[in-house]
């Protein structure tokens, strides 16, 4: 991104990133990172894919920063997979607590896990902010989750090596 792109950008997402409660997603543990961190990344890609292609990128660029705008205490009841289909609409309330979100947004959010959720994407925004959280989904995934898993396990098998010298 040119200097003048990431000035746009964070123009765009200023106020929501200062948002006190959307400040919390930071300790929010997300595909082996935070949850901001992962909002900021997705929202990152977003901007630069629907500005490349002329489509309503600020709009779409809000919006996928507020695509996983939920805290884990508020879907603790629900199993993993579940949450996988229902933190979408948990994200979708959060969000609209605080800003005024027009039809883009709210499809963007609401089907954001399409095909696992039932909302299907109704506009090219919605479609491309569904390929890029998955694209920074499976990177997050490799990158942090299953490095961290790895060095767990490295762990304990140090550790049983070493307790029984």
């Amino acid at each position: 991104m040119t200097k003048s792109q990431k000035n746009e950008f964070e123009i765009i997402i200023k106020d929501i990133i200062e948002n006190p409660n959307f400040k919390e997603l930071d300790n929010e543990t997300h595909h082996g990172i935070s949850r901001f961190g992962h909002s900021y990344r997705v929202a990152e890609g977003v901007y630069k894919i629907t500005k490349k292609l002329h489509f309503h990128y600020k709009e779409a660029t809000r919006a996928a920063l507020l695509h996983d705008f939920y805290f884990n205490y508020q879907l603790e009841e629900n199993g993993e997979v579940k949450n996988l289909i229902e933190h979408q609409n948990m994200a979708l309330l959060n969000a609209s607590k605080y800003y005024d979100l027009n039809d883009l947004q709210k499809n963007m959010i609401e089907s954001h896990m399409f095909p696992m959720s039932k909302v299907f994407p109704k506009f090219k925004e919605s479609i491309c902010l569904t390929l890029v959280d998955k694209v920074v989904a499976i990177y997050e995934q490799q990158r942090y989750k299953v490095g961290m898993k790895l060095g767990v396990y490295l762990l304990f098998i140090f550790n049983m090596v070493t307790l029984h010298k």
